[in-house]
């Protein structure tokens, strides 16, 4: 009987354990992305002037999350950044109770405000899953367009749709998002429960135009379409991310 009693306390605690785990609801998520190079730039000669040891390049993300709003951001850092052009820094805040999302974007060294719906996605959820800082993750599929795939791999203890970049819409947070090719690979690093305060899930002050994502997209398309530059920038801008 004594046994018995101490098998079902043990198995309340683990139980009370698991439900306080799975009710994390506001924090920061640091996530790592990884951009290949070569794959990226698709340039025949980019091999002749990026070194091998530089073809990855890693960006550092913060994701700040209550029930409602979401930030993400860079990681502030005063490390030297090599290559800096060759990534998007977006910032992008979502807000689950209005429908409303706001990313700011620095095309050229000019920044502009994109004012939109937040994004929904037909993901397809799969049996695989994996480790991702200490969270069990299932994996999900989205069909990008013919030939390009998305893999997100997300976690139910953190229980609200949330993402970096502009990825939700899984019943869980994104803790890990890749193109089928691995050019581009996010995955967090570090998983912080503390309460955001309201600074961290403002956007930034800008006295950028606000634009919708399509009338910014064709007053580009306008100007430098033509352009072999202008199409990279539009393609690299108004793509995946």
């Amino acid at each position: 009987m004594h046994k018995l009693k101490t098998y079902i306390v043990i198995v309340v605690l683990i139980a009370l354990c698991q439900e306080s785990h799975a009710q994390i609801r506001h924090g920061k998520i640091v996530y790592e992305r990884k951009t290949n190079l070569y794959k990226k730039l698709k340039s025949d000669d980019a091999k002749d002037w990026l070194k091998e040891s530089d073809k990855i390049k890693i960006d550092v993300f913060e994701l700040y999350f209550n029930d409602s709003i979401t930030l993400f951001k860079q990681q502030e850092s005063d490390l030297r950044e090599y290559y800096a052009w060759a990534t998007i820094k977006n910032m992008v805040y979502q807000n689950n109770n209005t429908g409303e999302r706001l990313t700011i974007k620095k095309i050229w060294n000019e920044e502009f405000v994109l004012k939109d719906s937040l994004v929904r996605r037909d993901w397809k959820i799969t049996d695989s899953k994996r480790n991702i800082c200490g969270y069990n993750c299932r994996k999900a599929i989205w069909q990008a367009n013919d030939s390009t795939r998305i893999y997100a791999w997300y976690c139910t203890e953190i229980e609200l749709s949330i993402g970096p970049e502009n990825f939700i819409g899984l019943p869980g947070a994104i803790l890990g998002l890749a193109t089928e090719d691995g050019g581009v690979i996010y995955f967090a690093k570090s998983v912080d429960q503390t309460n955001p305060s309201p600074e961290n899930l403002q956007l930034k002050k800008t006295k950028a135009k606000v634009y919708k994502t399509n009338e910014l997209k064709a007053k580009l398309e306008k100007e430098f379409g033509k352009d072999r530059w202008g199409k990279e920038m539009i393609e690299n801008n108004f793509g995946l991310w």
